[in-house]
């Protein structure tokens, strides 16, 4: 089974056509997301559809709050697989368990950074942003900004990470977000 997390907000369904592309990646069917997502209210929301190969199986709501993220442990991975967006997480689960104190972790497989739990991750280096081209799993906000030109894909080393002149962290209900202030341990 698989999951997408839509952003909803003034009844608006954000980003549609990316969450729709991605089920056809990963089913090779449209299940036209758009007949399904109904909000309920106005507010900020989070709408959890679950699918299979055949149908959706649930659309879920849920008041949204954005995580205060500031401190990251770097967690090395070279097995990991969530090319898809599996509603099985437990091997990420089972990895953000190490970030120790810290409020989030970056995956790195095969000395290449991915994301972190919840979100690609781009850095900016020469003036340009860059999402690795290795990410775990291709997020529909970062599919957006490639398309429009606004970041680029390529390997992403640790050390391009500890010499970055800024983060961000994007998904689909935080968009792209710049983290001003983080720090991260090995």
């Amino acid at each position: 089974m698989y999951f997408e997390t839509i952003k909803c907000e003034d009844f608006e369904v954000f980003n549609l056509d990316y969450h729709n592309k991605r089920v056809i990646r990963t089913i090779g069917k449209n299940l036209n997301l758009q007949e399904y997502i109904n909000p309920p209210t106005g507010e900020l929301l989070r709408c959890k559809l679950i699918y299979d190969e055949n149908e959706i199986l649930s659309v879920d709501y849920f008041p949204y709050k954005k995580r205060e993220i500031k401190s990251f442990k770097i967690v090395f991975d070279d097995n990991i697989n969530y090319s898809k967006k599996y509603l099985n997480r437990e091997k990420l689960d089972e990895l953000f368990i190490k970030r120790d104190s810290y409020d989030e972790i970056i995956i790195v497989k095969k000395g290449i950074i991915t994301d972190t739990t919840i979100a690609n991750i781009a850095i900016l280096k020469d003036g340009l942003w860059i999402s690795s081209k290795n990410c775990l799993l291709e997020g529909t906000t970062r599919a957006k900004l490639i398309e429009e030109k606004k970041i680029i894909e390529k390997d992403i080393t640790l050390n391009m990470l500890k010499s970055a002149e800024k983060i961000a962290l994007m998904n689909a209900m935080i968009g792209f977000m710049q983290i001003d202030n983080y720090s991260f341990s090995v």
